[in-house]
């Protein structure tokens, strides 16, 4: 007699091995990118209390870190944000992974290289950033500098710099980049532009 288990496969946890990191194109992928930014900065780090988001969100770009299905963008997993704070003086700040995701090294270190190669493709020649400190480590393999140490909100953050030199201009928001589990990122298919396959990993 063949009991259920012979018929049925066990269940499977599925975990991505794709993501795409890119401009936020639809309402849903904004909304989500918020959910995870209150979901780190302000229940898990207690930085913010109900909300993160201030006057800078109303002219920055946000752009997103998405698990795939199929090639499908799924969930959004990792977000950062980026504005131009004067003429060619550009910003990055609230970079966030999802809590499961973290063992992707990668996620951090792509929306990284986006967000430069994103303001370089729109006239940056500085770009700059208050890291916390524990992240300090990340960056400077990514090419930064430190060139300051500063408290905000009550924890200690360095102010960095990249690199522009390893940051060539991504011209293509939408398209961004594909990341794969274990895997330098590359440009999605239809990406345009010369050097936006550079890894920074």
């Amino acid at each position: 007699m063949s009991c259920i288990d012979d018929i049925v496969d066990p269940v499977v946890h599925y975990a991505p091995v794709e993501f795409l990191v890119r401009e936020a194109a639809q309402r849903w992928e904004r909304d989500e990118a918020h959910a995870l930014r209150r979901a780190v900065f302000c229940i898990e780090q207690g930085i913010f209390i109900g909300d993160d988001r201030d006057g800078i969100d109303e002219h920055a770009q946000l752009l997103v870190a998405m698990s795939c299905i199929g090639g499908m963008p799924d969930q959004v997993v990792g977000t950062v944000r980026i504005h131009e704070a004067s003429p060619g003086v550009w910003w990055g700040s609230r970079l966030a992974v999802h809590a499961a995701f973290r063992n992707q090294g990668h996620l951090g270190a792509t929306l990284i290289k986006l967000a430069v190669t994103r303001a370089r493709a729109q006239g940056c020649n500085t770009f700059m950033a208050h890291v916390q400190s524990q992240n300090e480590a990340l960056f400077q393999k990514l090419h930064w500098h430190t060139t300051g140490a500063l408290m905000i909100h009550g924890r200690p953050h360095v102010e960095m710099q990249p690199d522009l030199c390893f940051y060539p201009p991504c011209h293509d928001p939408v398209s961004g980049f594909v990341s794969r589990a274990g895997r330098p990122s590359s440009p999605s298919p239809s990406g345009r532009g010369q050097g936006e396959g550079r890894s920074l990993e």
